[in-house]
């Protein structure tokens, strides 16, 4: 199922395997693994395609046919910018 999901979702918005390949940090052969599911795809990749579809996990994984991510948490969001930020400073 999550092959199809995001296979199907990275075609509705015309975009390529090596762009996503690219936003995940991953080759593009390996990223077309992941649509023909050949290989595993990790949960963090998981939660990163769900974030930039902005779906949910379930919805990637064929748990619901809901598409709408969930609503997260004040504390989540307020703990991801804090890690966001301290990411864009050790780059600078």
């Amino acid at each position: 199922m999550l092959c199809e999901r995001i296979r199907d979702l990275r075609e509705s918005r015309r975009l390529r395997q090596t762009e996503l390949a690219e936003l995940l940090g991953v080759n593009q052969r390996t990223y077309s693994r992941y649509e023909l599911g050949e290989v595993s795809v990790s949960l963090e990749v998981i939660d990163r395609l769900a974030d930039f579809y902005g779906t949910s996990v379930d919805f990637l994984m064929g748990r619901t046919n809901r598409m709408q991510p969930y609503p997260r948490p004040a504390e989540a969001v307020r703990s991801e910018l804090e890690r966001d930020s301290r990411e864009e400073k050790k780059r600078a």
